[in-house]
């Protein structure tokens, strides 16, 4: 099968979105022919708010011959941006059947930043995805309320971390007072990090990542400490060395670094969410509730061997399976509807 995967959000990008697809570009290439479209192949705009975020301008026509010379026999459209709205345009100008993914919650992050009702934004995102055959997400509840939203095919896609980098990572001693509270992701409004940071805990916060409220977070509280972006083996050193993950975010669809955490043998403590739900799997590895300093200070006590065994069940060879599993169905729905055979509904998959 010759796939077409479309995002916005691709390097030097540094968030879970890019991670992801970076990722499955790279496992799904075992078993079938892969092709990424990215805004690395046009020229880019800084997204307002947001300069560390650079938004693709490609003409429609550069786009659809794009689309046009590869013939992919399905399109997956990652993103809801200037890339995603064109290959949407195109897959329906030419009939091409294709797939998209509800990674954002977009609504909620545009009304922290103005005042825009979230009833606009969703018929927005209605739209857009009520076209696909299905709209990828990350789990049941998701897919329930997008359901309640009007949204016509959500299907859930099992996530998947590089369980291999972080379970095999060695212990580093940072030399900073234990425990260590750890954040791991964007600086940005949406993430709610002065939730983690304003709380009495003992020991040492580190916060790894960067994003547009940096420099305002280092300035409230002086005593945390900010490591940057980090990657790769560092990062998931970091993750092993920590006592606790915190995570504060609301609004996440999922939650990667969550899983990441686990990976690494590391407790998480969070507010309750379905994102957390579909990783823990009923197991505790990890402590969920509205009081986050109680949540923080229980996960302490977790077994990081229970920690890390739930962590291995979130393999990305898993997910990418998954993923080619979904479009091959879905092109054969897609295909048989044709001949009226099959209908598109959630069951059909």
């Amino acid at each position: 099968m010759r796939i077409l995967i479309v995002t916005d959000a691709w390097r030097p990008q540094v968030n879970g979105v890019a991670r992801t697809y970076e990722e499955l570009s790279t496992r799904l290439t075992s078993w079938a022919e892969v092709h990424i479209l990215t805004p690395e192949q046009f020229k880019s705009l800084p997204l307002p708010t947001y300069p560390e975020i650079r938004l693709a301008v490609p003409p429609i026509k550069k786009v659809q011959k794009l689309i046009r010379d590869l013939g992919p026999d399905i399109v997956h459209i990652a993103t809801e941006g200037p890339l995603g709205l064109l290959a949407r345009s195109t897959c329906l100008h030419f009939q091409i059947p294709f797939t998209t993914s509800y990674h954002t919650r977009y609504p909620e992050y545009l009304r922290g930043r103005f005042p825009v009702p979230l009833s606009w934004t969703y018929e927005v995102l209605k739209r857009f995805h009520n076209a696909s055959i299905h709209t990828l997400v990350s789990t049941k509840a998701l897919s329930v309320e997008l359901r309640e939203r009007g949204f016509q095919r959500p299907l859930v896609w099992r996530r998947g971390v590089n369980v291999e980098m972080f379970s095999k990572a060695e212990f580093v001693n940072i030399r900073l007072q234990r425990p260590i509270f750890l954040y791991v992701g964007r600086l940005a409004i949406e993430k709610n990090i002065d939730d983690f940071l304003k709380l009495n805990l003992p020991g040492t916060k580190i916060v790894v990542g960067d994003g547009p409220e940096r420099i305002r977070l280092q300035n409230a509280y002086p005593n945390a400490k900010f490591f940057g972006f980090m990657y790769g083996d560092d990062l998931a050193a970091v993750y092993r060395a920590a006592d606790c993950f915190v995570f504060p975010s609301k609004t996440d669809t999922y939650g990667l670094v969550m899983a990441e955490s686990l990976a690494a043998g590391t407790p998480v403590a969070c507010y309750p969410t379905s994102g957390f739900d579909e990783i823990a799997q009923g197991e505790k590895c990890g402590v969920a509730s509205e009081n986050l300093r109680e949540a923080a200070l229980s996960a302490l006590a977790i077994s990081r061997d229970l920690c890390s065994e739930v962590g291995r069940r979130h393999s990305f060879d898993e997910s990418a399976r998954h993923f080619l599993q979904i479009l091959e169905n879905a092109y054969a729905s897609y295909a048989a509807t044709t001949s009226g055979e099959i209908d598109l509904s959630c069951d059909s998959i």
